[in-house]
């Protein structure tokens, strides 16, 4: 006989899954479900049963954070006891939910810091192995002005549409500390809103001719009349941004950090493997 599926299980089953709560499963989404979410309760049962289990505490605090998680998902109180009773939960058995998988996190995590730590001559190894993850390529910080050309409007002809950009080109020849009025008044890219700007940019990331022509550019310079399929625009390098490569000695943190993170989920996955099974009756309810 196939015992019940604990509700708070289910319903996390679903969310993960599928995003939607039991009830709004199809069949078949509630059968693939229902096997998730009876292997998840198992599992949790092997980790609760295990020597490690009994010397890990739930705090009130860390409980009552859970519950205040959960809660705060729903507009109010009314809301929120509707969705518990629509899943076959009360705030006494999601309580208990919570502590289930508190503690059960709880013991995870006294588990993985018995994980080797990782020592330096790791850290070179991989540092050396994967040179393109700490080498920032050159950048240039940009912003534009584009007038798009399309016959069918008289004032984006392409006689009128070059005609507008170099008028705006004669414009900044005088005045450069206008550009970003300028774009705000001119320009036909969503980028006008802000004056233009295009962030830090690296090569290879706009039209090939900007790409071409911003690589170019000094700080502060500003572009002649450059032509893509987009249209007509003027381009200003703001700031050159040289290429730099992250010392080893900078990187050892973020290494150390990512390699440790991958020992303790290892180091987990082998102590889950080796936890002793236990029957499908079976339910622990500490």
């Amino acid at each position: 006989m196939t015992t019940a599926i604990e509700p708070y299980t289910l319903l996390r089953a679903a969310l993960a899954l599928f995003e939607k709560s039991p009830a709004e499963l199809s069949p078949e989404e509630l059968s693939h479900t229902e096997t998730q979410a009876r292997n998840e309760f198992t599992l949790e049962t092997r980790v609760l049963n295990s020597p490690e289990a009994a010397a890990v505490i739930v705090p009130d605090k860390e409980l009552n954070l859970a519950f205040a998680e959960v809660q705060k998902r729903f507009e109010n109180s009314k809301a929120f006891e509707t969705a518990l009773a629509a899943n076959s939960l009360t705030i006494e058995t999601l309580k208990a939910a919570l502590f289930r998988q508190c503690k059960v996190n709880n013991v995870l995590e006294s588990v993985a810091a018995h994980a080797a730590p990782i020592d330096n001559d790791e850290i070179e190894r991989y540092y050396h192995a994967h040179p393109e993850k700490f080498h920032c390529p050159e950048q240039r910080t940009a912003r534009h002005i584009l007038i798009s050309v399309n016959p069918d409007f008289p004032e984006n002809t392409p006689e009128m549409a070059l005609k507008r950009i170099e008028e705006i080109a004669e414009k900044l020849k005088r005045k450069p500390k206008k550009f970003a009025d300028l774009a705000l008044k001119n320009s036909e890219c969503p980028t006008a809103f802000n004056g233009g700007e295009l962030g830090n940019v690296i090569a290879g990331k706009l039209h090939p001719e900007l790409d071409v022509t911003l690589f170019a550019l000094k700080e502060n310079e500003i572009s002649g009349v450059v032509e893509t399929e987009a249209g007509l625009h003027l381009i200003q390098c703001l700031k050159i941004i040289r290429p730099e490569t992250m010392s080893l000695k900078t990187a050892t943190p973020k290494i150390r950090s990512a390699m440790q993170e991958r020992q303790k989920q290892l180091y987990q996955k082998a102590w889950l493997a080796n936890l002793p099974k236990v029957s499908e009756s079976h339910d622990q309810r500490n």
